[in-house]
């Protein structure tokens, strides 16, 4: 009597279907992008998968008129739509689950699976991450342009659990997912309300209660002189090292307004240019303007400052802090300065000519500390929401897999059971 052969890595309870046994395929036709119009009927472009989406589909982006209705494929609640094509193996494959009740088109170059007694969003998630991403990576075909095939996708095999655990462990996934949506729309109303604290309180249109003395409009080689840092290849920055240092890149790509933790550190130190508390640093060379209308402040001596940093040392009229918001704010009128056209360039013979609406010390002290204020609230937030993306990516890559399993207690909620399976 011959004994069914035991499968390997299925979790208890699960199965390891085809996907044409549990689903319908199609493909999408027609759309092209002189076919799109600003109104009309809801419709999803295979580019789309890779660009906008993100397991799911909520928000349509395109529209076609009536006319070409006929030339396309109607899609339905429910259904997954995959990228037929892209130009690198990680854009192949890429789908995501069709969550709207209204009527929509699929263009060309979209694969339609139409799911029946499978949670469509789960199956996204498996499709997406894992086993399921590999798998469909490695029927990518091609070399300028890949192509993956509806033929292909029928026969791709995937650890399924029943519908029920479906259910729960998208429920699961879903909670974070609102938890992230919520927050990040907390941190976008904190950047909204800064940015208004800064339009009127760096331009004296609402004044701080207590100050009433007059500002002054002065030019910054007024109140400060400017140097240059000393040269300090990439090559010569280490995680570890005897002293502090800043590489030019460092201020456009790690650092924002106020300099609070120094990255880097080097060993090289003979004829460095050091640092001294309320310096403003901005790079001096990038290959966009925009790169260089970019300040930060340091309040501390001694931090070694390579080439291409232009360091601008004030007198007691300015605060490093106060200037570099000031900055952001006005990056228009930095740009103006830049010179070049490949490589662009900001000299301190530059700045010196920026002109500026300068508050007593005292005011843009206390200016400089409300945005301070709100911008650490708004890097906590940031970082709550690092945490919670975290989660999500831990959660989901082992309730698919089913390493963390789902349980079902009393009230029919979702609880978390974590350990083998």
């Amino acid at each position: 009597m011959k004994t069914k052969p035991i499968q390997q890595n299925i979790p208890d309870g699960w199965q390891e279907p085809k996907l044409a046994s549990i689903g319908v395929f199609s493909k999408g036709s027609g759309i092209t992008k002189e076919e799109l119009s600003n109104t009309g009927h809801n419709a999803i472009r295979y580019g789309e998968l890779y660009t906008k989406f993100n397991f799911k589909i909520e928000n349509i982006y395109s529209y076609i008129p009536t006319k070409i209705i006929p030339m396309t494929t109607k899609i339905k609640y429910g259904d997954i739509l995959f990228a037929g094509s892209g130009e690198t193996i990680e854009e192949i494959g890429k789908s995501a689950a069709y969550l709207l009740h209204e009527d929509c088109y699929a263009g060309g170059d979209l694969i339609i699976f139409r799911p029946k007694n499978t949670n469509s969003l789960f199956l996204s998630y498996l499709l997406n991450v894992g086993e399921g991403r590999k798998k469909l990576r490695e029927l990518g075909q091609g070399q300028a342009i890949v192509h993956i095939y509806k033929s292909d996708i029928e026969n791709i095999k995937l650890n399924l659990p029943p519908l029920p655990e479906q259910n729960r462990i998208v429920a699961v996934l879903e909670t974070w997912d609102k938890a992230i949506e919520k927050l990040t729309k907390k941190i976008e109303s904190k950047g909204r309300i800064k940015k208004g604290l800064m339009q009127n309180l760096l331009t004296g249109k609402k004044r701080l209660i207590g100050y009433t003395d007059k500002w002054r409009f002065i030019k910054l080689g007024q109140i400060a002189s400017f140097k240059k840092g000393k040269g300090l290849s990439k090559s010569e920055l280490l995680p570890t090292g005897r002293y502090e240092a800043i590489h030019y890149g460092e201020l456009f790509t790690k650092y924002n307004e106020k300099i609070e933790y120094i990255l880097s550190k080097t060993n090289s130190y003979s004829n460095m240019f050091l640092s001294k508390k309320n310096d403003i640093l901005m790079p001096t060379s990038d290959v966009t303007p925009r790169g260089l209308s970019t300040a930060s402040y340091v309040d501390k001596d001694g931090i070694i400052l390579g080439g291409d940093i232009l360091v601008i040392r004030s007198s007691r009229d300015l605060n490093g802090l106060y200037f570099a918001y000031y900055v952001k704010s006005n990056k228009k009128e930095v740009i103006k300065l830049v010179s070049g056209s490949t490589v662009f360039h900001l000299y301190g013979s530059d700045m010196a000519k920026f002109k500026l609406n300068l508050p007593p010390l005292k005011e843009q002290e206390s200016i400089s500390n409300v945005l301070a204020i709100a911008d650490k609230e708004i890097k906590e937030l940031k970082n709550k929401l690092s945490l919670l993306k975290d989660q999500k990516k831990y959660l989901l890559n082992n309730l698919i897999t089913g390493k963390i399993r789902t349980t079902v207690n009393m009230a029919n909620s979702p609880q978390l059971k974590i350990g083998p399976t």
